[in-house]
């Protein structure tokens, strides 16, 4: 979900609300450039690191609050900079410069239309410190209004052409213009696809949450499923699996933690016979493993692809076969991966005795 999402419903619900963003981050911080977080009259969603800080721009956006009416001046802004072991006593001691944005209901509908028009997953968010000025989103190298100065179209045209790294960063003004702060509009997710709404499968869900992870939860019948489905999963009742693993995406990671030998073994050889699997994780021993493995071959799938299949799943040393802990080691192995996607799952450690054993 992007974070739009989130404050066009903060926005539904409390009538203001202030983004609360880290726009530059020098020294020893407990957030980096880009976290952010939400700040309403009673709630607040995410974190920029927590302590004193957090606390002091948690006040300062609660002031900020009040003038959120029809009254206050459209898209005001607000930048404050704090020297984290002089002013607040921390002892990281760097300096944060932090941007607090109030959104209301004037605002809502620009918000809500904010990259309906491109690819939110390439597209970066621009606007200037300086209050008054509707943020812009764009995917476009080759795009330039007018109202942008020379130094932010020509990192944006750095930043979209892949010359320069896709995160948040400041671009400084010129003496009589307004620094512009810009970051990704959505971050980059990895598409998950989860087979099995049992025990484990309910745990893992849980456990990505806040992780940069897309997951289609399939299984067969809607009943299985909880009755919530987080907004970061999308449920998937089907009564053939294995077809629907056949017309996933390609480049995913797949987890297959159903309750049927049979419907695992359909579901991998379904997705080995594709050769386009980033990861595909199977839960069960290394008995289970090797059993697989060689009716997969039976079923005329290739050494190379087999070596594809991780099982067991999860990272080695952590220990416990419960749920929760089998959730944490693959949640942990598959942050892995996804940071380093120039190594083989095959080449992942895995724990030879700890997740599930044979069912």
């Amino acid at each position: 979900m992007a974070w739009r999402d989130d404050i066009v419903r903060d926005i539904d619900g409390h009538g203001t609300v202030v983004r609360v963003v880290i726009v530059r981050a020098d020294g020893s911080t407990p957030r980096e450039t880009g976290a952010a977080m939400r700040v309403s009259a009673g709630e607040v969603h995410g974190t920029i690191g927590g302590g004193a800080l957090e606390l002091t721009a948690i006040a300062h956006a609660r002031t900020l609050l009040a003038t959120g009416d029809d009254t206050a001046a459209a898209w005001a802004r607000d930048v404050r900079d704090f020297a984290l072991g002089p002013s607040l006593g921390q002892c990281c001691g760097g300096h944060t410069r932090v941007l607090f944005e109030v959104l209301t209901m004037r605002e809502r509908g620009h918000v809500a239309a904010l990259a309906r028009a491109c690819d939110a997953e390439r597209a970066v968010l621009l606007r200037p410190l300086a209050g008054g000025m509707a943020p812009c989103v764009t995917a476009d190298r080759r795009e330039h209004h007018a109202d942008w100065p020379l130094a932010v179209t020509r990192t944006l045209r750095d930043v979209l052409s892949g010359a320069r790294a896709r995160e948040a960063m400041l671009v400084r003004g010129g003496r009589s213009e307004s620094a512009w702060f810009i970051e990704p509009f959505a971050r980059r997710t990895h598409r998950l696809y989860l087979y099995g709404a049992g025990h484990v499968g309910r745990a893992l869900v849980h456990v990505l949450r806040d992780l940069p992870f897309d997951v289609a939860w399939i299984d067969t019948a809607a009943s299985r499923f909880p009755a919530d489905i987080p907004p970061h999963a999308q449920a998937h009742v089907t009564g053939d699996l294995a077809a629907f693993a056949a017309g996933a995406a390609g480049d995913a990671f797949h987890l297959v933690l159903t309750y049927s030998h049979a419907l695992d073994l359909a579901i991998c050889h379904s997705l080995l016979r594709r050769g386009d699997v980033r990861f595909l994780g199977l839960i069960g021993s290394a008995t289970k493993r090797t059993r697989f493995l060689k009716r997969l071959g039976e079923l005329g799938i290739a050494d190379g692809e087999l070596a594809r299949l991780t099982c067991p799943i999860g990272l080695p040393g952590l220990g416990g076969k419960e749920p929760g802990m089998i959730a944490v080691s693959v949640a942990a192995q598959l942050v892995q991966i996804a940071a380093a996607p120039e190594r083989l799952a095959a080449d992942q450690p895995v724990a030879a005795e700890r997740a599930l054993a044979p069912r």
